[in-house]
């Protein structure tokens, strides 16, 4: 940074403001979160850190070559402005200790119509971090755009604007008077940044003068501070706007799953992969930039807004752009960085007041690979799933179709206008937020399907019809016919219709599946005038898979979640409530009623020490309890809380049953309610959902002396999931026939297994059959071996999922000591286990010509170091070499819930 002078910045303003935020563990429970609140900074201590390093007073009688240069072009500026830059001294001049920056009308037959001026500090004053003040009054008139601003000196990212803008001060049209007679006086902050043009994105703010001050009027002060990692404007010391580099939140694996604060970011190839990166850091705004001065006339922005265009009556005698001064001022206390000398205050980070939420692209979570199915619309509609118009302004509703077997179902209506109908899971759309839902672990055997019946035909007879799916906010998109589904026919008006597509197919066109967010059913583009048509049970599904789910509490406690007092001793317990509730657990608070209540997972407190990651559930899915009151505190109402915490308490969230839950409702004494709150909700408030290892339901600390409560059906897991089959993730390797992706294998002795019919009750089984060559038998994925190549990944049903299998020996090995084995590997044989038969649940040795169930837990397979998550072969073997003669049948081999 370049020194010329020294002076200090004299202004009362806001003391220092930094932040604190600690999150206390378990050991504290009182929940003492300790953070700054700014709002009652003490405004009565001055800030005297910055240090003036370069100026401009204006105070001699030519402009300062040595400080500005003039740009001199007839280009626009890039928007279209009528202006040519000059270097003449009737369109830039220092008289009376000002700068007066002139737009005249240009000579008859000139390039523009317009001359006026742009001067630019570029290598001679270039700047990382600091305060950048400017005393002036701005030009007025429509067409008139006064600027003072910053562009980066090195192009470090790239082009305009992936190095960055900052604009200081911008006005458009002032003192024009719109039809309700208002008097235009704003001014304006913004900063551009992040892909190439036309993609590049903005963000600022404006700030209207009062009533009686208008900036054409008289001379104002216009400011921004700028640190590493936040700036803010200011208007005559009056803090009016602040911006922040985004917050990337990260979960327990380390990976980048939303924002807590969205701001700014940056798009740019790495100079060592080549690879086109987003990045979301203090770049572009960590570099070097310069100051330019320029007064434009008309252009895209200001000939568009207020009258329209240029009012050449303005111009006519030249309108003023007069600046008295021009200073940068360093933060003496940390100029590396510009900290310490913040001038702040209350209000300056609310959303509500000052803080501009900029446009940074939210990171969407990483794949779970677990497969999970979506309801989109079945006999309601998915709050997460909008219907949706996209352009002709109807309104799709949902109401019962004739055809009692269909129930409530979506009906579309086009009109006039060309449109495109169906379900959006996008904000702004009237959807909170859920976020776009990731099919990409079902792309080998998932689909998209929906039923559609035609109520009315649209007037063009010869319209075809489409499915139309985008992810990622428009970024892939796939498109068919109708007719080009699996089932390959053309609606029928009056007729109910099923039609499906298979993901790998919607895959194959360009859609990425990992963030599906709309999903479209229309007459094509232009097509529709007349249409009205219904559509019903919409889903994104796979057969035999469905959500991760934890029930903490369902007619007994979940062995791996211990019932759970923290700090004031009790035992909570289990008593049978009413007909439709069971056996619920009861809680009860004694001594001063500081403590909470719950469940934990936490080894150390009596947990199997296995969090839940609900991260596949993220988008629809929902915690979810009843409690019934049975006997209030001892002090009467009371706050009630529920509160989550994930990984050892590196995350945590509060919440109030009132406030927060969906329902919005406070206990009732005797009465079961139901409390529902959105995983993508608590997600968006800073929790982590891929390690939640405590779940407390409570009255808020301290206040809950004499409460006794219930709580049942307490859970997490997606009700969409549930509606449509349920369950945790589980997988059918072998019943009847080997599952799809699956063979049936021996490993090393040639032979070929095959499917023989047994009794009743097992049908079709696999029969294996062990001669002299020493071998192990059963099922795998792997291609290699003839397998899909797909493994399956059991991490959702680490708590308490099990491996289990029927098995019969039709004839025993030769070798009557043989010990039976159960094998299962991950990874390519990268990980692996060994267990013998009687190690299973059962713990029973086989019985010739008897079939016997054996279980294994997942969490026991964990335990031994197999990656759960790629399981890819499973085997069930007499023991190496001691097999000779066996011949064995297995049936209902699977990886579930049990």
């Amino acid at each position: 940074m370049t020194k010329i002078g020294s002076a200090k910045l004299k202004s009362s303003a806001i003391a220092t403001m930094i932040g604190v935020s600690v999150t206390v563990g378990l050991a504290g429970c009182d929940d003492t979160n300790t953070d700054t609140d700014y709002k009652s900074i003490d405004v009565s201590q001055p800030v005297s850190d910055w240090e003036m390093v370069w100026n401009d007073e204006f105070d001699g009688d030519s402009i300062d070559s040595s400080k500005w240069f003039h740009e001199i072009n007839c280009d626009g500026g890039g928007n279209q402005e009528e202006q040519c830059y000059t270097d003449s001294p009737e369109n830039s001049y220092v008289a009376d200790g000002v700068l007066n920056i002139v737009a005249l009308p240009a000579e008859e037959g000139a390039p523009q119509p317009y001359t006026s001026a742009r001067l630019n500090t570029k290598n001679l004053g270039d700047f990382k971090y600091g305060r950048f003040e400017m005393r002036a009054k701005l030009p007025y008139g429509q067409g008139s755009h006064p600027a003072f601003w910053m562009l980066p000196t090195d192009d470090v990212y790239g082009g305009w604007p992936n190095s960055g803008e900052i604009d200081i001060l911008e006005a458009v049209n002032l003192k024009t008077i719109n039809d309700e007679g208002v008097t235009e006086s704003h001014i304006y902050g913004t900063l551009h940044y992040g892909k190439d043009s036309p993609n590049n994105s903005r963000s600022g703010k404006e700030y209207m003068m009062p009533a009686d001050s208008n900036p054409a009027d008289d001379y104002h002060t216009y400011a921004v501070e700028w640190q590493e990692g936040e700036m803010r404007w200011y208007v005559d010391g009056y803090l009016y706007a602040t911006q922040m580099a985004s917050k990337v939140r990260y979960n327990s694996k380390g990976d980048a799953i939303g924002l807590s604060h969205r701001g700014w970011f940056v798009e740019y190839y790495n100079q060592v992969t080549g690879e086109l990166e987003t990045h979301w850091d203090e770049a572009p705004f960590d570099q070097e930039f310069h100051l330019l001065l320029n007064l434009a006339v008309g252009g895209t922005w200001a000939s568009n807004v207020n009258d329209g265009g240029i009012d050449p009556a303005a111009f006519a005698d030249g309108q003023t752009y007069s600046i008295d001064y021009v200073r940068v001022y360093e933060c003496s206390i940390d100029p590396d960085t510009g900290k310490g000398c913040d001038t702040v205050r209350a209000g300056y980070k609310d959303e509500e007041d000052a803080l501009v939420i900029g446009a940074a692209p939210i990171p969407s979570p990483p794949s779970s690979g677990i497969p999970v199915n979506l309801t989109i619309f079945d006999d309601a509609e998915n709050p997460l799933w909008q219907l949706w118009d996209c352009c002709g302004g109807s309104t799709p509703e949902v109401v019962d179709d004739e055809d009692a077997n269909y129930g409530a179902v979506s009906r579309f209506e086009i009109g006039a206008a060309p449109t495109v109908m169906g379900y959006t899971t996008r904000e702004g759309h009237g959807v909170e937020g859920s976020g776009p839902f990731d099919a990409s672990p079902m792309i080998a055997d998932g689909k998209i399907a929906f039923d559609m019946k035609i109520v009315t035909a649209p007037a063009n007879a010869t319209a075809t019809w489409h499915l139309k799916v985008e992810s990622s906010e428009g970024t892939t998109e796939a498109e068919f016919q109708l007719t080009e589904s699996i089932e390959g026919v053309a609606p029928v008006v009056g007729e109910w219709q099923r039609y499906s597509f298979n993901l790998s197919t919607l895959a194959d066109a360009g859609l990425d599946l990992s963030a599906i967010d709309v999903v479209m059913i229309f007459p094509a583009w232009g097509q529709g005038e007349g249409a009205v048509y219904h559509v019903d049970n919409v889903t994104i599904a796979q057969e035999g898979v469905s959500a991760p789910e934890l029930i903490l509490f369902e007619d007994t406690a979940n062995s791996d979640w211990a019932v759970w007092d923290c700090c004031s001793g009790t035992m909570p317990t289990e008593e049978i409530d009413d007909e439709a509730h069971g056996t619920t657990v009861e809680f009860t608070i004694i001594g001063d009623g500081a403590t909470v209540m719950g469940f934990n997972s936490r080894s150390g407190d009596g947990g199997a020490g296995i969090p839940f990651d609900a991260t596949a559930i993220l988008a629809d899915g929902v915690f979810q309890f009843e409690l019934k009151l049975m006997t209030p505190a001892d002090g009467g109402d009371v706050d009630w809380k529920a509160k989550l915490e994930s990984a050892e308490g590196d995350t945590t969230l509060d919440l109030d049953f009132v406030l927060d839950s969906q329902e919005k409702v406070a206990p009732v004494v005797g009465e079961w309610q139901t409390y529902t709150f959105k995983l993508a909700d608590l997600s968006a408030a800073g929790l982590d959902v891929s390690a939640i290892d405590v779940v407390m339901i409570f009255p808020a600390w301290g206040t809950g002396t004499g409460a006794v409560y219930r709580v049942d059906n307490a859970k997490i897991y997606s009700p969409s999931a549930a509606s449509s089959g349920g369950g945790s993730a589980s997988g059918m390797l072998f019943e009847d026939n080997a599952t799809s992706g699956w063979v049936l294998w021996d490993c090393c002795a040639g032979s070929t297994p095959t499917v023989e019919t047994d009794d009743e009750d097992h049908g079709a089984t696999a029969e294996f059959s062990i001669g002299a060559t020493a071998t192990v038998m059963g099922l795998t994925s792997r291609s290699v071996d003839g397998g899909g190549g797909v493994s399956f990944d059991a991490s959702a049903l680490l708590s308490s999922g099990v491996v289990q299998f029927d098995m019969k020996v039709v004839s025993a090995p030769i070798d009557s000591s043989a010990d039976w084995k159960f094998k299962i590997e991950s990874g390519g044989g990268d990980k692996a286990k060994e267990f013998s038969l009687t190690e299973s649940l059962e713990g029973a040795a086989p019985v010739t010509g008897e079939w016997q169930t054996y279980t294994f837990t997942i969490l026991d397979i964990f335990d031994a170091e197999v990656d759960i998550s790629d399981i890819d072969v499973l085997m069930i073997f007499p023991a190496w070499g001691a097999g000779e003669g066996a011949v064995y049948r297995i049936d209902n081999l699977k990886i579930a819930n049990p």
